[in-house]
């Protein structure tokens, strides 16, 4: 609960009363390998912090085939947040890349620390800036030929490349996963 807590003082003060009221707002969930946080098809209500693990966005394009859009690892907010605040269904799906560890706040909660914590849509909004930030797609850039593509993956994202599948890897930069294994037997 400590790795939230000093996480949410990044972007706003609280006292020791506002401190214990997101402690008693929150629980611990554990999550393996596969499982789904949020799913497509259902309204997301719950948001989470990642204390371990690592998480991916993904979505199917209307070929069916499945692409990863963003990666979320520890320390991070964890949400489908458009249409967690809209009470709409996702497209997108939030799964589980490991076996992984997450505070999570149910929407009730969450909304209740608006209602009582002052200052805390202003902590709450730079906590979802963020988040958005990072699951906003910034890398591949695709006019990029592959290898580049994998290079700025690893420049990126160096705690990921040996932690997650290859085909998720592959997936986000939208070459084959036969692509991707020659591009890094070049590079070796």
């Amino acid at each position: 609960m400590n790795k939230l807590i000093n996480y949410i003082l990044e972007f706003g003060q609280l006292n020791t009363q506002q401190i214990e009221l997101i402690k008693h707002n929150a629980h611990e969930i554990t999550l393996g390998k596969g499982a789904y946080f949020s799913e497509a098809g259902k309204i997301p209500r719950q948001v989470a912090f990642v204390i371990k693990g690592v998480f991916r966005g993904c979505y199917y394009n209307n070929k069916g085939e499945e692409i990863t859009r963003c990666f979320i690892q520890e320390n991070s907010i964890m949400c489908d947040y458009v249409n967690f605040e809209a009470n709409a269904v996702s497209l997108d799906y939030l799964q589980a890349c490991t076996n992984s560890l997450l505070i999570v706040f149910s929407k009730e909660n969450w909304e209740e620390l608006s209602q009582i914590i002052v200052g805390w849509n202003t902590i709450k909004n730079k906590m979802v800036q963020r988040c958005m930030y990072q699951k906003s797609r910034k890398n591949p850039v695709i006019s990029q030929d592959a290898t580049t593509r994998y290079l700025d993956f690893i420049e990126n994202h160096p705690s990921l490349v040996n932690r997650i599948p290859l085909a998720y890897i592959s997936s986000y930069l939208g070459v084959t996963q036969q692509s991707l294994s020659r591009i890094r037997k070049s590079l070796s």
